[in-house]
């Protein structure tokens, strides 16, 4: 499987029993703040005052904040994309030891957005929780943890930090919303609601005029599918890849979502590779995953990988355009979108 989602699963499976925070975190409040962060990447041309709902209730922010710490997996790309650049950040694909810059900065669509700034990490994926007192010496003034998996006991810890922002309040399970509700639900947070709003327009407009121009890809069936423990792994329907992949004119094979149960994928078992019999298939896997599923016979028996009719998209690696997908920010979306359908126009 290829390492971004692979680290999703880890992530929607890792909701964390929390622990007390000891006093040394709250003392880190009074803590140095780091050198690699600055005060320049405040909210300027938001709305203040302004109360946000989330699922632990309801966040006034009384100012444009001065320093905020991103800790949902992509949130820092939307406050990016919103002219806010956040102190810290949680890392979202590992990052080699010793390795600088962050790559979780180096993505082509926001690499230029982070302009001076060092952002310290606050969570690598894969943690049961943030490092709290981290959070603490960063001395922010606003916490956004939308796509996250915060849960109350997080909510009541970060609260005692800055004021926190978590999740929309209709989410009842952490990362089931549409991209769309959490990018409007951060750019709430940093008083830029408006703004927010019609980057999500122009994106979904991007997406239908994509549609529009390639109106043969309406009669063709795409799956978007990586590969995970030794196996197909197809994205339902409902899951970003394929909202996207049928937002530009493709149609989504829902015998897929009935088998996963409610789950944003599943693997298939050989008795059922029959579900990928479909007219274009889109794979999101970095090269070594490419490389067993290419040589996965069934896979490769499949009529869409006999007539050529498959999209191979590398994921962290390269362009990393399945990151881009895969993330479905502001930042990333309108990358991702043009890539996706270069790809799809390079079959006939």
């Amino acid at each position: 499987m290829g390492q971004r989602t692979t680290m999703t699963w880890k992530r929607l499976t890792a909701v964390a029993a929390a622990v007390v925070v000891g006093a040394s975190v709250l003392a880190g409040c009074g803590s140095s703040t780091p050198a690699t962060t600055t005060d320049a990447n405040n909210a300027s041309g938001g709305t203040f005052p302004t109360k946000v709902e989330h699922f632990f209730g309801t966040t006034e922010i009384k100012e444009a904040p001065k320093r905020v710490v991103s800790l949902g997996y992509t949130d820092d790309q939307t406050l990016l994309a919103l002219g806010v650049v956040p102190v810290g950040m949680v890392d979202q694909y590992p990052n080699p030891e010793g390795k600088k810059p962050d790559i979780n900065t180096q993505w082509a669509w926001v690499k230029d957005k982070w302009g001076s700034t060092t952002p310290e990490v606050v969570m690598k994926n894969g943690d049961t929780e943030p490092n709290y007192e981290k959070i603490a010496q960063l001395r922010p003034d606003l916490i956004v943890a939308v796509y996250s998996e915060a849960d109350q006991a997080w909510y009541d810890k970060l609260s005692k930090i800055a004021p926190t922002v978590g999740r929309t309040k209709e989410e009842k399970e952490p990362f089931s919303a549409k991209w769309q509700d959490n990018a409007l639900q951060v750019a709430k947070a940093v008083g830029k609601g408006d703004e927010g709003a019609k980057l999500i327009k122009g994106i979904d407009d991007k997406i239908a005029d994509a549609k529009k121009a390639n109106p043969a890809w309406a009669n063709e069936t795409a799956v978007v599918t990586s590969w995970y423990k030794d196996a197909v792994a197809p994205f339902t329907t409902t899951d970003v890849r394929g909202q996207v992949v049928t937002g530009i004119g493709f149609k989504g094979n829902t015998k897929i979502d009935e088998i996963a149960g409610g789950k944003f994928y599943t693997t298939l078992s050989p008795e059922r590779i029959d579900l990928m019999n479909v007219d274009r298939i889109f794979v999101i896997a970095d090269e070594a995953d490419q490389k067993s599923l290419k040589g996965f016979q069934l896979f490769a028996n499949l009529p869409a990988v006999k007539a050529g009719k498959v999209h191979w998209i590398l994921d962290s690696e390269g362009p990393a355009v399945g990151a881009a997908i895969s993330q479905a920010t502001l930042a990333s979306m309108p990358y991702a979108i043009d890539e996706l359908v270069k790809a799809a126009k390079s079959v006939g």
